[in-house]
């Protein structure tokens, strides 16, 4: 008896060992990555402004990040090699070379918490206190090197807590930044539900960098002066309450004292700050609507106020206007005024009903950002900021959308903008802009794996650089190819640049060629480009840029 007993015991035993054997063996581990490369040469062009250094020296440029990923027995190893040769990515007036590990990170995946070292990105709520966030696009990369903590006690609580530094190019910015937040999803009823949280965000400045924002002040007039803090403070409290086809989100976010730049006369200022963000939204069959406004005091937070336009960003503040794919519709962009703004955004969607067999669908945006208090001014027309150069910026935007039948749809619109060209690319004396464009597209299917779409765009303006007209054709052939050939015109002078007396204006073509090729999971992309000087903005955030005029290739793979 004991003999089977051990035998059956045995038997239990070595099947235990072989199921958990086979379980270890089925966890293979999980790699993935991508790579991503542009490669820029440069031709000359004074008469639109092409003469940064690399137009000089360089000729070239090449950008690449190739990301690795392995994930097994719930860890996940990542890094990322990171290449600038002869860039302007990371400063468009440099050309910056240099190669190397840009992230690397290490997670371990618990029960009920995640645990990472190394570099890592996340964001509190919507970002207002703490975003670390990449944007290729436009050479942004705040990640942030330390230890971060996601905890989850249950199905509806999130608890995350980090420390770290600040990512700069292959660097680290010496300042330390810390953070906690919690939120909770609540069920109250099948057609209602909240989910409130709150952040804490603590940033001390080092003693290398507090020494320089001391010396910097004490050169100021004696009633100028003020002690800096090593310490600051950035809290917040939110809500997203959903009540069947309502949503209405709510956040408040305060700082304590700090040093930060007015930008009126670039001084060093001490102030408290504050933003509250609240946007209203409902939704239901063939109609949408959303109502967005923020309020902005003196709430400038990065890693030290040294730091200002995109570099150090601690805090993420994405303009409140539109943002606009077509090419002259996206000449004018305002981004954040962090020292005070006002701004209003509102979004309609409409597919009547009465032309559902049509398909069509109408498109109204309008945004409005000014500075505080200047709601106010009612004596301002509403459709023209030039009598108070002090506004910032307004957009109005419509479009209509109609899908004649299944091989052919178009869609037609206005865009009127009032931008404060003087306040956002730094201009002085330059006057206000105020620029209409009316724009089209057409979309024709030639067969079931071609189609063939064109783009028009007229933008009028007796400010900046004057009008433009814009016009593009585009073929794709799926599932592989995609080929497009364009030209914008300056058609009118502007007020920037007038011919000398006695001289005709000539016009001005921005020639753009371009083909892609598809295969899989990899993109290749070539095109000979010219680009005009202006904001250029992706994800919210913006920056001017100079010119550009020359070859661009492009390759993006994932595996």
């Amino acid at each position: 008896m004991k003999k089977i007993y051990s035998l059956t015991l045995l038997t239990l035993l070595f099947a235990g060992l072989a199921k958990a054997q086979e379980e270890k063996k089925e966890d293979k581990g999980e790699f993935s990555g991508n790579f991503q490369t542009t490669n820029q040469f440069y031709v000359r062009d004074s008469a639109i402004g092409a003469t940064t250094t690399q137009y000089e020296k360089e000729l070239s440029s090449t950008d690449a990040w190739l990301w690795l990923n392995y994930k097994k027995n719930g860890y996940t190893f990542t890094a990322r090699f990171d290449l600038f040769n002869n860039s302007p990515l990371l400063n468009p007036q440099e050309a910056y070379t240099k190669s190397g590990l840009g992230f690397w990170s290490v997670s371990k995946k618990l029960e009920k918490a995640t645990i990472t070292v190394g570099y890592f990105y996340d964001q509190f709520a919507s970002g207002m206190v703490f975003r670390s966030y990449e944007d290729r696009n436009l050479g942004l990369d705040f990640a942030i090197q330390g230890a971060h903590i996601k905890y989850t006690p249950t199905e509806n609580t999130t608890v995350k807590a980090f420390t770290g530094l600040q990512k700069f190019r292959f660097d680290l910015r010496p300042v330390v930044i810390k953070g906690i937040n919690a939120d909770h999803h609540f069920d109250i009823s099948e057609s209602f539900s909240m989910e409130p949280g709150a952040s804490l965000v603590n940033r001390t400045i080092d003693q290398g960098t507090m020494n320089v924002i001391a010396s910097t002040i004490n050169n100021y007039d004696l009633e100028q002066r003020f002690f800096p803090k090593y310490n600051v403070f950035v809290y917040n409290a939110y809500n997203t309450m959903r009540y069947k086809d309502f949503s209405w989100y709510a956040e408040y976010a305060g700082k304590t004292q700090e040093a930060i730049i007015n930008p009126v006369n670039n001084q060093m200022e001490l102030h408290e700050g504050k933003v509250l963000l609240t946007n209203l939204s409902y939704s239901t069959r063939g109609f949408g609507v959303t109502a967005q406004y923020r309020y902005i005091d003196k709430f400038s937070f990065r890693t030290s106020p040294l730091e200002n336009q995109n570099l150090g960003m601690i805090a993420y503040l994405p303009s409140i206007t539109r943002q606009n794919v077509y090419r002259l519709l996206a000449r004018y962009n305002a981004f954040t005024q962090e020292f005070a703004e006002e701004g209003l955004q509102l979004d309609l969607t409409w597919k009547p009903k009465f032309l559902k067999k049509h398909q069509t669908q109408f498109n109204f945006n309008t945004s409005l950002a000014t500075p505080i208090g200047s709601f106010k001014g009612a004596t301002v027309s509403p459709v023209n900021f030039e009598a108070d150069s002090n506004r910032y910026f307004r957009e109005y935007y419509f479009e209509i959308q109609h899908k004649f039948t299944k091989k052919f749809k178009a869609q037609l619109g206005y865009q009127l903008i009032n931008y404060n060209q003087q306040l956002f690319e730094a201009k002085p004396g330059v006057p206000y802009v105020i620029a209409n464009t009316i724009f089209g597209e057409a979309t024709y299917k030639l067969s079931s794996k071609k189609s063939l779409r064109l783009e028009a765009q007229y933008l009028k303006t007796d400010a900046d650089l004057g009008s433009f007209v814009n016009g593009l054709i585009e073929l794709n052939i799926a599932p592989h190819y995609s080929f497009s050939a364009g030209d914008m015109v300056n058609v009118k002078p502007g007020a920037r640049n007038k011919p000398a007396a006695g001289k005709e204006f000539e016009l001005i073509h921005y020639w753009n060629v371009f083909g892609a090729y598809t295969k899989k999971n990899t993109r290749l992309t070539g095109g000979y480009i010219k680009q005009v000087e202006g904001v250029n903005c992706a994800g919210g955030v913006c920056r001017v840029e100079p010119a550009f005029s020359g070859v661009r290739l492009t390759m993006t793979t994932n595996f």
